[in-house]
C-alpha cells in the first residue's frame, strides 16, 4: 500500500508561484511513475504533469500544453517527494491538486492507469 501526502496549495495572485509537494510511504518509489492533476468545481479531473525514471539518473517528463513552460515536474528519491513547481500561474490554475502513484513505469496524462492518490491540496490565484 502507498500512502501520499499532497501539501503546499494556498491563495496566490496571477503570476505568482507555488511549489506543491508529495510525499509518498513506498520504498519502491523511485521507479514509480507520477502525476499530478487538477480538478476546478464542475470539472472533470485533468492531467497537469508526469515523470517517471528512465535509468541511471534520467527521467521522463511530459506535461499538458496548458501548463508548458510554465510548471515544473521534479522528484527527489532520497526524501521520497516529487515537486510540482508552478510558476506565472493564472486564475484558470485554480483547482484541488492531486498528486497520484503508477506501480507501472508509464508516465501516462490517464488518471485510471494511476493506482493511488493523495488527499488533494487547493490552488487558488486570485486578485
Amino acid at each position: 500500500q502507498v500512502q501520499l501526502v499532497d501539501s503546499g496549495g494556498g491563495l496566490v495572485r496571477p503570476g505568482g508561484s507555488l511549489r506543491l509537494s508529495c510525499a509518498a510511504s513506498a520504498r519502491t518509489f523511485s521507479r514509480d511513475a507520477m502525476g499530478w492533476f487538477r480538478q476546478a468545481p464542475g470539472k472533470e479531473r485533468e492531467f497537469v504533469a508526469a515523470i517517471r525514471w528512465s535509468g541511471g539518473t534520467s527521467y521522463y517528463v511530459a506535461y499538458a500544453d496548458s501548463v508548458k513552460g510554465r510548471f515544473t515536474i521534479s522528484k527527489d528519491n532520497a526524501r521520497n517527494t516529487v515537486y510540482l513547481q508552478m510558476n506565472s500561474l493564472k486564475p484558470d490554475d485554480t483547482a484541488v491538486y492531486y498528486c497520484a502513484a503508477s506501480m507501472r513505469p508509464i508516465a501516462s496524462p490517464i488518471a485510471g492507469e494511476y493506482d493511488y492518490w493523495g488527499q488533494g491540496t487547493q490552488v487558488t490565484v486570485s486578485s
